[in-house]
């Protein structure tokens, strides 16, 4: 069938209308609307359907889906991209382009939604890596060819929002596309998980609510302790495969009680404190390839595979204020609780200045505070109920005992020898002693500065991450 046949003929039109593993592409911007549908049994699409709305072209995309999929291998239907759509409908020019796009958009988001009911034989040599779409990943997906895995594909799609820049995330929709465009030119089949609502109630919403009562939340590693590794494992399991690769920067390592996070080889790129949330019971279905490596040996790797991300720049934003910045993203979320003026005060409650929010100051924080003085001033404290954010000297930051509320240990408090108080921050030397089910005191060996309530605490023995706590 090409063009003219799937106008007058879809396949599958109106089919699996009401079926939940379905995903649309297109909408109000374009006026262009496809819906595709899948149902799978064990590891096969046995049908498929669609809707659309809008030009002619939309109607033929989405019958072309339907039949590009119907009846095979799901693994075979994760390969299929905007090009496969186009060449079944005898190849389009550039201008009628839009429609493939949007279908194979719609297919991708069905398939995703259909996979964790899939169920794939297992196979030890099978890998399921997490894509972003950027150097890392992609190598980390690459040494898994290496080895000579059968390698799959997934991106989770986290967040949506036209205020901020898609092309700098690391889960919008721009992203995703990226992703399986990368993924396919590599030969991988790709999947997208989409987890906005999950990620908007557990991570972006309790991010509000931090800066709301007056603290700096953590929402990086609350995504990767409760979001991105428990959906990605369930894929890996209904997908058959014997691990989860990722393109962090960290290490497994074994004691006598089981696995451990441990830190990178190269300190400047650790990432063992954004993954100090993750249950150690999980370790064992992980791989994190690029744990012995640097950024240099990583990008090598890429370039030697002819891989066009090699040398792509990293974001450095949250993904979901990406473009827009943290200030500007409360500003547009976090409604009236965020907008309202208040008081900055000296360490003796003396009235220095106003501001127009407390969620824009962070604890250490020096400049932008709207304040005059003789000698530089540091944010020491915030204080939502009473709106007030408290400043003075440097020397007023330096603390030697940390308090944790909501602790985890994953061995005896005994254990810890070190604590990091900050992403990137030099791990110190510290002495921890239980106080409650769930909290810890800590004595610091030297002061530490800017100690910011509501930021994760990564307890460790040694470079192994031995437990979590948020500060007090």
């Amino acid at each position: 069938m090409h063009f003219e046949d799937h106008l007058t003929a879809p396949r599958g039109l109106g089919a699996l209308r009401e079926w939940p593993h379905a995903g649309a592409a297109g909408g109000a911007a374009c006026g262009d609307l496809i819906r595709v549908a899948v149902r799978v049994e064990g590891d096969r699409v046995v049908e498929a359907g669609f809707d659309a709305e809008g030009c002619g072209a939309a109607r033929a995309a989405g019958s072309a889906v339907v039949e590009l999929v119907e009846g095979r291998p799901l693994v075979a239907a994760a390969r299929i991209d905007a090009d496969d759509v186009a060449n079944a409908l005898g190849g389009l020019i550039p201008a009628k382009r839009h429609a493939p796009e949007l279908a194979a958009d719609a297919l991708h988001r069905a398939l995703g939604a259909a996979a964790t009911s899939a169920r794939l034989s297992p196979d030890p040599r099978r890998t399921l890596v997490a894509m972003s779409g950027g150097v890392d990943s992609a190598a980390a997906a690459q040494l898994a060819l290496d080895a000579g895995d059968e390698v799959l594909a997934v991106t989770l799609e986290l967040w949506s929002d036209p205020a901020t820049d898609g092309t700098l995330s690391c889960c919008s929709p721009q992203a995703v596309r990226g992703a399986r465009a990368l993924a396919h030119r590599m030969g991988i089949p790709h999947l997208t998980l989409d987890l906005r609502e999950r990620f908007r109630a557990e991570v972006v919403d309790r991010f509000v609510a931090g800066y709301a009562a007056g603290v700096t939340p953590n929402p990086c590693v609350r995504c990767n302790g409760y979001v991105r590794f428990d959906a990605m494992l369930e894929l890996a399991d209904a997908l058959g495969a014997a691990r989860l690769a990722t393109g962090h920067y960290a290490r497994i390592a074994r004691d006598r009680h089981g696995p451990l996070i441990r830190a990178a080889h190269d300190p400047r790129k650790d990432q063992s404190y954004m993954l100090a949330k993750l249950d150690p019971a999980l370790l064992d279905r992980l791989s994190f390839p690029l744990g012995g490596l640097n950024k240099d040996a990583v990008r090598a790797l890429a370039r030697d595979a002819g891989l066009p991300v090699a040398d792509k720049r990293e974001s450095q934003d949250l993904c979901f204020v990406a473009g827009l910045g943290g200030r500007a993203f409360l500003q547009r979320h976090g409604g009236p609780r965020l907008r309202k003026a208040g008081e900055i005060v000296d360490a003796g409650g003396a009235v220095v200045g106003r501001h127009d929010g407390q969620h824009r100051f962070t604890v250490g924080q020096r400049r932008g505070l709207g304040v005059t003085s003789a000698e530089p001033l540091y944010v020491l404290a915030k204080d939502a109920e009473t709106n007030r954010v408290t400043v003075g000297p440097r020397a007023a930051l330096r603390t030697t005992t940390v308090r944790l509320r909501d602790a985890r240990l994953h061995r005896p408090a005994r254990s810890i020898t070190h604590v990091r108080l900050r992403y990137h921050a030099r791990a110190l030397l510290c002495e921890a002693r239980p106080i409650d089910h769930d909290e810890i005191q800590l004595e610091l060996a030297e002061p530490a500065e800017a100690v910011a309530p509501g930021q994760l605490a990564c307890l460790m023995h040694d470079d192994c991450v031995v437990g979590e706590g948020t500060i007090a």
